[in-house]
């Protein structure tokens, strides 16, 4: 009986799959976002093909990085597959919890885009692949500027931005005139305060590892931020994310949405969004210096060191995150949805060329993000709006909820980065950052 079973796993692998035989089931951890959703639907054609199976976990952004990082440290093994970011890769690849993903046969990693690739690679090896990536940029109601008479530069600054949103803003028919991320996480409303801090001129840490949470660039930023979205922004706002805000845009509620690139088709999409047609784009606005003014992301997929379905889960990555999978996608779902961000030869396709006028602003913005010089003065850590060290997770999610309550008016932005400051130092100083 074992002879017979390694002879059918061996034939099955020759053929270039894995061992219909020997059927797996892989769980997978994703987010509940729009590309992953059509993930698992087209995953059909990956279990006909291979004879696997897919048990499903979707979660929210911040549980799913809860779920995840609890068990891939505690070497639970209850993922097979799990989706994770540019932040956690290098860390988690370096102590050894990820499974190195450079083996794919006809794979052409070559393909990748560069800096995308990078974010995700430790010492020369590739612990992740990116199933999108994103930058940051602007996106705003064109027929809303041009019946107020304004002008959006393809260049703004927060100031323009304030300006524009005030103009902007009618709140008697339901139209506000900018949507920013509210909900708390260090990948929630800190991933875009995280782009406000740096433009102004501040950081997370000096050199020396200690928190500049009470500078005058945080307070700066975070005033201006609470001030305009107090103004202008939808009510509830202390609770919108990336899809809360989504919703709003492509219902026609925000004038102004800054936010990921992703969101471009999306939002362009006419099956998703009620002004498909009326969408402009700007990169991401700046203020007093331009260093890290929009942020390096990538969702990829990961497979943990303690799976026992290794070679079935790196079937899946390999074809979930391949040339043909963004094929697969542009044919069913409209080239206007295949994922972003990752590949040469998607921004190379006349078809999504045509299908997304927005493709070259998302693509120069995802390659000149610069997570090695993203802050105004020198700092001991790389990352635009996080810092790649471990502690870190918890302390953006932290200061993400006190920023979070100075938005809903249950606290001062003064009282707000003072708590920050001092759990942050607190965790540092534990950590042996602070001497």
């Amino acid at each position: 009986m074992i002879g017979f079973k390694a002879l059918a796993a061996g034939i099955a692998i020759a053929a270039g799959c894995v061992a219909i035989a020997d059927a797996e089931t892989l769980t997978i951890a994703t987010v509940n976002n729009d590309d992953m959703i059509v993930m698992q639907k087209l995953s059909q054609k990956w279990e006909q093909q291979t004879g696997n199976k897919i048990n499903w976990v979707i979660l929210e952004e911040n549980v799913l990085r809860q779920k995840v990082t609890t068990d891939i440290a505690t070497k639970g093994g209850q993922y097979d597959v799990i989706t994770i970011g540019a932040y956690e890769t290098p860390i988690w690849g370096k102590k050894g919890w990820l499974t190195g993903l450079d083996d794919f046969k006809d794979y052409d990693y070559d393909d990748l885009l560069a800096p995308v690739k990078a974010g995700l690679t430790v010492d020369g090896k590739l612990y992740a692949v990116p199933f999108y990536a994103e930058s940051s940029f602007t996106m705003y109601r064109k027929d809303l500027f041009e019946k107020a008479g304004l002008t959006m530069p393809e260049h703004p600054t927060y100031d323009q931005i304030k300006q524009f949103a005030d103009k902007l803003t009618d709140k008697a028919n339901g139209v506000y005139g900018i949507c920013l991320r509210g909900k708390p996480g260090w990948g929630e409303n800190m991933a875009f305060l995280g782009t406000l801090v740096n433009t102004n001129g501040g950081e997370w840490f000096n050199m020396q590892w200690q928190p500049q949470l009470t500078t005058q660039p945080w307070e700066t930023a975070i005033t201006y931020y609470v001030d305009l979205m107090k103004a202008d922004g939808p009510p509830g706002a202390s609770a919108n994310g990336f899809n809360e805000n989504q919703a709003l845009f492509s219902g026609g509620k925000c004038a102004i949405w800054i936010d990921a690139t992703s969101a471009a088709g999306r939002i362009s999409n006419p099956k998703s969004s009620q002004v498909a047609d009326k969408v402009g784009f700007a990169v991401s606005p700046t203020a007093v210096v331009p260093n890290g003014s929009a942020w390096a992301w990538s969702w990829a997929l990961a497979i943990p060191s303690s799976t026992k379905k290794e070679a079935a889960a790196k079937d899946f990555v390999r074809w979930a995150t391949s040339k043909d999978y963004v094929k697969l996608v542009g044919e069913t779902e409209g080239w206007v949805s295949a994922p972003p961000g990752t590949r040469k030869s998607t921004y190379d396709n006349p078809e999504y060329q045509k299908a997304a006028p927005f493709a070259p602003i998302v693509l120069n913005a995802i390659m000149v993000a610069d997570p090695t010089h993203a802050t105004k003065d020198p700092v001991p850590y790389t990352g635009v709006q996080f810092a790649t060290i471990p502690e870190f997770q918890g302390i953006g999610t932290t200061v993400g909820q006190n920023i979070s309550a100075a938005l809903a008016g249950s606290t001062t932005v003064t009282d707000a980065l003072e708590k920050s400051q001092a759990s942050t130092e607190s965790v540092m100083t534990k950590a042996g950052y602070i001497k």
